[in-house]
This record gives structure tokens, C-alpha cells and sequence, in this order.
């Protein structure tokens, strides 16, 4: 009942830029943070960024600071990650996660506290 879509993802040339869009339904998207992770082959989890229920947004990953920005517009149930200046080291299945809000500043690094993750999509960073 409780959904999340990514989409966006695809195939960019290093230095390009690319816009993930996360699609909600089921749920109240005004009452969840939302975080952005991803997953490299053979690699953990990252936490990449995070937006709270008050639109404040943290940045979790030290390599994506200055280049990745999310946002959310609750009147289109909708989240989003902006990339700029992709790197090969950029690619990975890129997933959102909503967690009901614990206050308006709650944004956790830890998708173990997350409830309803998306399918996830590809992101390749490539020549």
C-alpha cells in the first residue's frame, strides 16, 4: 500500500549531470523524511542525503557534497536528487526510503531505520 517508484537513472559520461525522481503513494508524503542511498557492486550501503519533514536537508556523503541536492515537492508526492559533475565512482543503484518523522528536523543516516524503500534504479557513470 505504501510505495515508492525511482526513476531516472540511465547511462551519463563522466561530468554529466542527472536527476533522480522518487514518486510516493499509498501515504501521507508530508509526515516522512525521505533519504537517498545507494549500492555499488561489493560495496555497503551508502546513506547519500536526507530531507525532513520542515524541506531541511543534510548530506550525508562526503563525496557528494556540492555536487548532489534533494528536495521534495509534497503536493506532487515527489523527491528528488539532483547530481552534477558525475564521477565513474557515482555508479550504483540509487534508492529512496521514506521513515515517519520523530520530529520536523528527523533526517537519519541509517537505512536500517527507514520503513518502505523503492525498487531502486541504475545509475551508470561511464566513457
Amino acid at each position: 500500500q505504501l510505495q515508492l517508484v525511482e526513476s531516472g537513472g540511465g547511462l551519463v559520461q563522466p561530468g554529466g549531470s542527472l536527476t533522480l525522481s522518487c514518486t510516493a503513494s499509498g501515504f501521507i508524503l508530508d509526515s516522512y523524511a525521505i533519504g537517498w542511498f545507494r549500492l555499488a557492486p561489493g560495496k555497503e550501503r551508502e546513506g547519500v542525503s536526507c530531507i525532513s519533514e520542515s524541506a531541511h536537508s543534510r548530506t550525508h556523503l562526503a563525496s557528494a557534497k556540492g555536487r548532489f541536492t534533494i528536495s521534495r515537492d509534497n503536493a506532487k508526492n515527489m523527491i528528488y536528487l539532483e547530481m552534477n559533475s558525475l564521477n565513474v565512482e557515482d555508479t550504483a543503484v540509487y534508492y529512496c526510503a521514506a521513515i515517519r518523522v520523530v520530529n520536523e528536523r528527523y533526517c537519519p543516516e541509517s537505512g536500517n531505520r527507514y520503513d518502505y524503500w523503492g525498487q531502486g534504479t541504475q545509475v551508470t557513470v561511464s566513457s
